[in-house]
């Protein structure tokens, strides 16, 4: 039963050595990769608790009952599908058939994102069909509609600098309307790396 009519979607991979951030780890090293993945996610996680809706982890790989996302918190469920597109169309698909009315999906990488960008998220998807939070390489880091747009999620080459731009020429030529985000910096490569954490 859903307590509430929005949902935010976290797409997670699961914290693996030598398995997550591997750009990253090629400049310093897969443990210390590994160790920044896991900050990056507690703050996604704080983030997303901080806010008004449910909340879905998708794993990339098996469902972790026990781990810090606490199942009291986060519904949980399996990425599937053939690529990031197929995977994330899945997800929504599931998310509005299953009721809500506002949906949007985050990755864990943007040590930028705020509550307040996520509330703002939300609240656009009561006047626009669709929100997209812009990343600086190009890419989103964030997501959202109040109805499936199937169209958003083929034909693109994902994890790279055109992705947020032909999404939005997606949405231009669906004519569906649609809200920007502040443009936020993903961490990708160690120059993305705030400077403490270098």
């Amino acid at each position: 039963m859903n307590k509430g009519k929005n949902l935010l979607i976290i797409f997670y991979r699961n914290p693996e050595l030598g398995k997550v951030k591997s750009r990253l780890a090629v400049t310093i090293g897969e443990e210390r990769a590994l160790a920044i993945y896991l900050l990056m996610s507690a703050h996604a996680r704080t983030t997303a608790l901080a806010i008004p809706a449910d909340k879905v982890v998708y794993y990339s790989r098996f469902i972790d009952s026990e781990d810090n996302w606490l199942n009291d918190d986060f519904q949980k469920r399996l990425q599937h599908g053939d690529d990031l597109g197929e995977k994330m169309k899945n997800a929504f698909d599931e998310s509005l058939k299953s009721g809500y009315e506002s949906v949007c999906i985050i990755g864990t990488d943007c040590l930028e994102l705020t509550k307040d960008i996520l509330k703002d998220a939300f609240e656009s998807l009561k006047h626009q069909d669709a929100v997209i939070g812009p990343a600086a390489d190009g890419g989103y880091y964030l997501l959202g509609m109040n109805r499936m747009i199937p169209e958003l999620f083929g034909n693109k080459k994902w994890s790279t600098s055109t992705v947020c731009e032909d999404t939005i020429e997606d949405l231009k030529l669906l004519q569906r309307s649609y809200h920007l985000l502040a443009v936020l910096h993903d961490v990708d490569n160690e120059s993305d790396l705030p400077p403490h954490l270098r």
